[in-house]
Parts: structure tokens; C-alpha cells; sequence
């Protein structure tokens, strides 16, 4: 019987690197042919459409498995090494399982296996994943469950996307790690990766310090600060302070030395109706505040982090 190996996740830049490991047996004059024959590449198919085989792979397959190689192992074993750990990882896990096998169909051209005692049983095939039921099981198995560990990833640090690139290096993904830096599920020993943790200052940590800057500079003008970095589903207050029963709403510009014109070009009528949405939002959930009278307000800090202006928009 045919034991069928498929990777997914070699080229992300975050996330883990899964083996699928899959012995379908000798399905082709059983009851399974059906639904067998409809295996295919992964890839082929829909998130929908691989749910749903996914679900008959693991309660009609003989033996399925899956094996994992976190992206901090991918980062000091390097990408090969880890291929082959999580190939050993999911071998072993099948042959825990007793079912037999006689051949090892590796997708690809490389041989993850060897250097084993398994060596001898293994073949490597090209488009294997849409030539070999046994592979393109294995590569179902390998992508539902990174694709779930993925979303799970998502939940946690949502604003990086991961559910939608799973990974994967788009621009939205890129942008997301210039913005906010990474997370301990990124591959730091990927060059594009490498490169932004290398850099000095990322765009979120540039916005912290020039929002501390107004802070200070509101403190010392008497204001108490109530919040900072205030999110609605529809705009994020920089800062929330009081003085005097009024209660300031302020947007901070941080000016980059390509960034031309006065702070109040940022404000488009979009951004300051936006704003007004988050005090009526904030005001309605915190009802301590109902007698204060609301301002927008809007400060800028130059590339030198001193302030150059903050001023008041109105009501």
C-alpha cells in the first residue's frame, strides 16, 4: 500500500511548516472509489470542497497524520532540515497506527527521508499532489489544518490578516509588518522578514512616540489623559483627555520628511465625520462624561519628534 507525503507552508513568512501523511489503501474496487477519485491538489480546490473531504479523508482513510515544524524551529534548523523533521514527525505518527505500507510517494523531487531506515521505500514525483490519491489526500490533511491553526493566529494578532494570506507574503502582509513589527510566529530567518526586524523603527513604533509626545505636551497644559488609543469599528482616537468639563479627542500626525502640508490636510470631512462617530460611541458607553462638552482636536509632530501644532477642531 502507498503511504503519500505533501508539505504546506514551505514559502510563508509566519506560521508553521505541516507535513500531511495519508495510506488510503486499496480503494479503487471499495465503496471509498467515489469520493477518492475526487481527490486532487489542495490547492485545486475550494476551502469549502476541502472541509468537506478533509472530514472523509479522517474517518475513512486507513491511517492519516500531520506533522509540525513551529516557525522558531524553521528559523534555527533551517527550511530543508525542517522538511525533513516534519516528514520523520508524520512517518512516525502513521506507523504508531500499525497500518502497513510498501511505498513512500513523496511530492516534489526531494527525498525527505533520506539518510532513514525508510530510504529505500521512497519515490518522489512531480505534480504528485494531482497524480497520486494517496499525495493529494496528505496535502488536504496538511492544508485544512494549517489553514485552521492560521485563523486561530488570526484571532490573536488580527490586525496582521492571517486568516485571509495565511502567511504568505502579500502586500497586505508586508505593509502589516512594517506597521506593527512581528509576531513570534514570523520567520526571522526569511529575508524579507529578516530585513524588517533589522530595520530600527517600525511605523506603529514611529506613531507610539510621537503620540507620546502630545501626551506630554497635554499633561503639562493641565489635561488628564482618560484613554489613548480609543478603537471603534470604524476609526482609533490617538487620545482622550479632559480639562475644564471638555473633553478632547485628539488625532496625531506623525510628519515624515516627504510629508508635506498643514496638519489639517490629514483631516479630510471623511476622517472628522469618522471622528465625531467615535465620540458619540464613546460618550455612549461611558456615561460619566455626559455633561463634558466634546472637541477634536489635531496634533502634529515633525521627524525630530517635537510638536509643531495642536489645535482644536470644534464640537
Amino acid at each position: 500500500m502507498i503511504l503519500g507525503i505533501d508539505e504546506v507552508g514551505r514559502g510563508p513568512y509566519a506560521g508553521p511548516l505541516v507535513i500531511g501523511a495519508c495510506i488510503l489503501g486499496d480503494w479503487q474496487n471499495s465503496e471509498n472509489a467515489e469520493w477518492i477519485e475526487k481527490l486532487t491538489d489542495s490547492k485545486k480546490l475550494s476551502a469549502k470542497r476541502r472541509e468537506e473531504l478533509y472530514v472523509l479523508i479522517k474517518e475513512k482513510a486507513l491511517a492519516t497524520a500531520t506533522g509540525w515544524v513551529s516557525s522558531a524551529e524553521i528559523d534555527e534548523i533551517g527550511l530543508s532540515e525542517a522538511l525533513r523533521l516534519a516528514t520523520r514527525r508524520a512517518v512516525k505518527q502513521i506507523q504508531k497506527t500499525k497500518v502497513p505500507f510498501s511505498e513512500i510517494i513523496i511530492d516534489g523531487t526531494m527525498n525527505f527521508l533520506a539518510g532513514t531506515k525508510l530510504e529505500k521505500y521512497v519515490s518522489t514525483l512531480k505534480k504528485g499532489d494531482f497524480l497520486v490519491k494517496e499525495i493529494s489526500a496528505a496535502s488536504i490533511l496538511a492544508k485544512v489544518e494549517r489553514d485552521k491553526y492560521m485563523a486561530e493566529l488570526d484571532a490573536v494578532y488580527p490586525e496582521y490578516g492571517f486568516g485571509k494570506h495565511v502567511g504568505y507574503g502579500t502586500a497586505a502582509h508586508q505593509k502589516a509588518m512594517e506597521e506593527f513589527g512581528l509576531t513570534p510566529e514570523h520567520r526571522r530567518s526569511f529575508r524579507p522578514v529578516r530585513e524588517i526586524a533589522e530595520d530600527k523603527i517600525t511605523t506603529k513604533q514611529l506613531g507610539d512616540r510621537g503620540e507620546q509626545v502630545v501626551v506630554d505636551y497635554l499633561v503639562e497644559s493641565g489635561h488628564e489623559i482618560v484613554a489613548r488609543n480609543y478603537k471603534t469599528k470604524l476609526f482609533e482616537v490617538d487620545i482622550i483627555s479632559q480639562k475644564a468639563q471638555m473633553l478632547y479627542f485628539t488625532e496625531v500626525k506623525y510628519r515624515s520628511d516627504h510629508d508635506f502640508g498643514e496638519a489639517l490636510d490629514f483631516i479630510d470631512k471623511k476622517k472628522q465625520q469618522k471622528m465625531h462617530l467615535a465620540v458619540a460611541g464613546f460618550l455612549a458607553t461611558h456615561p460619566e462624561y455626559a455633561d463634558f462638552t466634546p472637541i477634536l482636536a489635531v496634533a502634529a509632530v515633525g521627524e525630530d519628534f517635537k510638536l509643531e501644532e495642536w489645535f482644536e477642531l470644534g464640537e
